[in-house]
């Protein structure tokens, strides 16, 4: 029945009239009795602020780094993409937990939600536990694989095995804070980032700089910044501030919730794991330019690029570009709790239009990160860096990357919107065509890097796989590969939010 003031919508208690703006759909947790945009702006800005802190720890370590050296600054740019890795365990619980939980909410189920919390927390711990062992253990074959030779690769197996003490709190901590925010709580996690950067700025720098411990310094800061962090999670859960309470109860196996959270969080493991593969595998593309500019005599593929420079270069542009999507994952956050609190409260139509609201948003502020991209580049690396063959290849990568924001927030958040419905399946076959089918060619072919074998593989230091296309771009070309990519999944991604088949995707 449509009303003046906007939609009918029978919810499982009963029908409850609500307005266009979603006023007494939802029913429990942080978010009940919020207009959509209230709920919008209640679940965004903490998001938005915590994920700027996050992104600070990333930065400061490469800026201790890049202050070290530039062997020091490319080894903790390559290992930023090893421990991506910890991140592909952490997000998989996350989806399937924060899915989970604002369902529960959305619906008053709050004795699942409080079982969700437990097992995720479980699930977390153990997930990183294993991984810390294998980082360790694969630290020396790993910077074999990045093509990392002499002091970069001493730095960097000595960074990794630091910072892989931490590994097992920082998967509790950000399990944690995704469990927080599917109870509509994103405030908490963002007083808990704050300590954790100033714990990261401090111990890194001391330790670092003060020590003379160099990049072990850096990766042990890291590390108990994580430990502090995840003491602060596990409280704040403990005392059941967020929304529910996490008790011992749920922090034995149980088989039930732990199916729903894996079945929730496989596909996207296994989706996120593909992203990792394919941009692992053009991190190796960046470390064969620069070994191949090695053999050269330093003469690669970029104008002016040093043999030593491209990792740090390729980190850094990562590094500034990734506060561009902050409002874009703070946003996607948003659109991700809402559809599930919203579907769970059975308002199809709110959902939509919530993840409709949160893209504008984020293509708003994405778009004018682009603009600075493109005229401030320059000044942004000079001020970060007092590295030469930094100031030389950033900018043009940043202007290059400007180009997708736009798309890129489109992106962003529709992928976090039908994660947060639980369609998780579809967005992970969306994903796999897209990194594989077009990121990985695309970055390839125009590029026109020749790859660069590890000694290990064949036998000798000095095997080349010639490139067969005629691009001969270099860095920059990569650039342009990934850029183009980008777009194009935005579009994929918006067909499937328009078909509406991830409003109906069962949790």
């Amino acid at each position: 029945m449509q009303t003046r003031w906007g939609f009918s919508h029978a919810i499982s208690a009963g029908r409850t009239i609500v307005g266009d703006d979603g006023h007494g759909v939802i029913r429990s947790g942080r978010l009940a009795g919020l207009s959509m945009n209230q709920a919008i702006f209640v679940a965004s800005w903490p998001v938005l602020c915590e994920s700027l802190l996050n992104s600070t720890i990333g930065l400061v370590d490469t800026m201790i780094a890049s202050r070290i050296s530039v062997a020091a600054a490319d080894s903790v740019g390559g290992a930023a993409y090893m421990t991506w890795f910890i991140g592909l365990i952490t997000m998989a619980i996350g989806v399937g937990a924060t899915a989970l939980i604002a369902r529960s909410m959305g619906a008053g189920k709050l004795a699942v939600a409080r079982a969700a919390l437990g097992q995720a927390i479980l699930l977390a711990a153990v997930g990183g536990i294993l991984t810390a062992i294998a980082l360790a253990t694969l630290a020396p074959s790993l910077a074999a694989l990045l093509s990392l030779q002499g002091e970069a690769r001493d730095d960097f197996v000595t960074y990794l095995r630091a910072y892989s003490l931490g590994v097992p709190f920082s998967t509790v901590l950000f399990a944690g804070t995704s469990c927080a925010r599917g109870m509509g709580d994103s405030f908490r996690p963002l007083l808990t980032m704050i300590i954790v950067n100033v714990v990261n700025l401090l111990a890194a720098w001391v330790l670092a700089i003060q020590f003379d411990l160099g990049v072990m310094g850096i990766g042990l800061g890291t590390a108990t910044a994580h430990c502090v962090g995840a003491g602060v999670v596990l409280a704040m859960h403990a005392r059941g501030t967020a929304g529910v309470a996490l008790t011992l109860r749920w922090l034995r196996p149980h088989r039930t919730t732990l199916y729903r959270l894996v079945r929730l969080g496989l596909p996207n493991f296994v989706e996120t794991f593909g992203m990792w593969v394919v941009n692992m595998l053009i991190i190796l593309m960046v470390g064969s330019m620069s070994a191949t500019a090695l053999i050269n005599g330093g003469a690669g593929g970029d104008v002016g690029a040093e043999a030593g420079g491209m990792l740090g270069a390729h980190t850094w542009t990562i590094r500034i570009e990734a506060y561009s999507f902050l409002p874009g994952f703070s946003m996607g956050l948003a659109a991700s709790v809402l559809a599930g609190t919203y579907l769970g409260a059975g308002a199809p139509e709110l959902a939509r239009r919530a993840a409709i609201k949160c893209a504008v948003i984020a293509c708003l502020i994405m778009g004018a990160f682009g603009f600075v991209f493109m005229f401030a580049g320059e000044p942004i690396v000079r001020m970060l860096t007092p590295q030469e063959v930094h100031w030389r290849l950033v900018p043009s990568l940043l202007f290059i990357t400007a180009m997708a924001q736009v798309p890129f927030a489109i992106a962003i958040v529709l992928r976090s919107a039908m994660h947060g419905a639980g369609d998780v399946r579809a967005v992970m076959i969306m994903t796999w065509i897209s990194q594989w089918g077009l990121r990985l060619p695309l970055a390839y072919a125009i590029s026109g890097v020749d790859i660069h074998v590890p000694e290990w593989i064949a036998g000798r230091s000095d095997m080349i796989l010639q490139n067969p296309f005629p691009f001969q771009l270099g860095l920059r070309g990569l650039w342009i590969g990934l850029v183009i990519e980008t777009t194009l999944r935005a579009v994929i991604y918006s067909g499937r939010f328009i078909h509406g088949g991830w409003m109906r995707a069962k949790v």
